[in-house]
């Protein structure tokens, strides 16, 4: 069996597979020429997939970054297995409550709520309900700052009910509390990242983890593109292994979306790098119509234009990269609309002087933080008559308010844009989400992903170790 098999599993597990009704196509990744750094990154993510597909069984995995035919059948989820499959059965939830946290106060719950609608319906239905999780990145084994404790008693409030917090996620201790629960009760294991084997997939501690369970239901989008043992290693012990409501909507919208959303479609990817979204740059120029680029990589694009760009942010090891994209643009009678002005400022600072200037006079001694109001405008008027948009990353600095109308605006004109004309946004993206729920617009959007780097990996085509291992329908 090729791993490209099992992308295509991944690939198909999309709105087709959730009742969206895509059709099926050949998902291609075209790649332009790239600096050596770029080439080392894909390197290293190919190496790390091939362990991963050897130890399955898949085999080479060297041509899996440039094609993947999108043929495989749907993946199960919770709503495919009957009564007698999930009553009095003991099931493992991976869900991603990898929340923030001051101190041990929860400052966004966003994540825990998401997995309210799975676990309810698995209790509903009379399974014993075990979740799992990562908080954070512990180094040496348990760390108090990111117990799962928080998560507990959130997850409590939420659903009107005790949640044990176990005191380990393996041993006998765990078997015990699992063995005692009764049927609608839910338990929470405490953090699986504090075994160094979790992100290493590696066998006996899988084991140890899905000992106490009969099934395995994958709900956490944020963590689907990593091999990990409670992501993927489980599936090998655990049958079936499905989706729950949180993942399968993802893949709906995520992925149905960028295989077959309505046209016209746009995407709008920002951030500060253009070595972080490159890729996912290149893969939306095949299927979108439009495209907005925003944010601090503006300037790589704006300096491969032969304009300066004062003290803004610039990877010159990918002007060429931006010079090669717009290029590829052009080839394919595709749309990237760039900033007409700026919002300039003379220090990284919330207090810093600014001043609007145009795109191609930005002053030496100056950086960019921000899009400018034209922009804005002409951003409306560009996503006027679009179907589909995705956002991937903030238009500015919008942690700091001076600097935050640019990404607010475009917000607001997706909101509008749904609201409206019952167009479909998706926001994507850790950054994105923030500036969203902080916009005060996250209601009006069709879907707001909570998987920052499974959301470009999807978009870009590639595997997903934590959906590839799922049970097919």
């Amino acid at each position: 069996m090729k791993l490209t098999v099992a992308l295509a599993a991944t690939l198909a597990a999309s709105a087709a597979a959730f009742n969206a009704g895509p059709v099926a196509f050949n998902a291609r990744s075209t790649s332009v020429s790239s600096t050596s750094l770029e080439a080392s990154k894909k390197a290293q993510k190919i190496a790390s997939r091939t362990k991963w597909a050897e130890a399955r069984g898949y085999g080479d995995v060297a041509e899996e970054e440039e094609a993947a035919p999108a043929t495989a059948g749907r993946k199960k989820s919770i709503e495919d297995l009957s009564d007698d499959e999930l009553k009095g059965k003991r099931v493992l939830v991976r869900c991603d409550v990898n929340v923030p946290l001051d101190g041990k106060t929860i400052t966004d719950d966003t994540r825990i709520r998401s997995s309210i609608p799975t676990i309810e319906y698995l209790k509903g239905k009379g399974a014993i309900v075990t979740v799992c999780s990562h908080l954070g990145r512990p180094k040496d084994g348990p760390e108090d700052k990111f117990s799962l404790g928080p998560c507990a008693e959130r997850m409590s409030e939420l659903l009107g009910q005790d949640v044990k917090l176990a005191p380990d996620c393996i041993g006998d201790d765990v078997a015990a509390i699992v063995a005692d629960a009764s049927e609608g009760d839910v338990i929470m294991l405490e953090n699986t990242r504090f075994y160094a084997e979790e992100t290493k997939n590696e066998p006996d501690f899988v084991e140890k983890l899905a000992a106490p369970f009969d099934l395995f239901v994958n709900d956490a989008f944020g963590t689907a593109h990593r091999a990990h043992a409670s992501t993927e290693g489980v599936t090998e012990f655990l049958s079936p292994s499905v989706s729950g409501y949180l993942l399968a909507k993802e893949l709906q919208y995520l992925d149905g979306a960028v295989r077959d959303g309505e046209k016209p479609m746009a995407a709008i990817v920002g951030g500060s790098k253009v070595s972080s979204k490159i890729t996912v740059l290149n893969a939306l120029l095949d299927k979108c119509d439009k495209i907005i680029v925003g944010g601090g990589m503006v300037f790589t694009f704006l300096k491969a234009k032969g304009l300066s760009v004062g003290t803004s942010l610039v990877e010159d090891d990918y002007v060429e990269t931006a010079r090669e994209a717009m290029a590829k643009a052009e080839e394919l009678g595709k749309q990237i609309l760039l900033p007409s002005d700026i919002v300039v400022a003379d220090a990284f600072a919330a207090d810093a002087n600014t001043q609007v200037v145009a795109a191609d006079a930005i002053p030496d001694g100056w950086m960019g933080l921000d899009n400018g109001p034209a922009t804005t405008a002409e951003q409306k008027e560009f996503l006027d008559d679009c179907r589909t948009v995705i956002m991937n990353g903030p238009m500015g600095v919008f942690e700091f308010d001076a600097f935050s109308k640019g990404t607010f605006g475009i917000v607001d004109i997706l909101a509008d844009l749904t609201k409206e004309k019952g167009a479909v946004t998706i926001i994507g993206g850790g950054d994105s989400v923030a500036a969203t729920e902080k916009s005060g617009r996250a209601g009006d959007m069709s879907h707001i992903s909570t998987g920052g780097g499974a959301s470009l990996e999807l978009m870009e085509g590639k595997v997903l170790p934590g959906v590839a291992a799922l049970a097919d329908a």
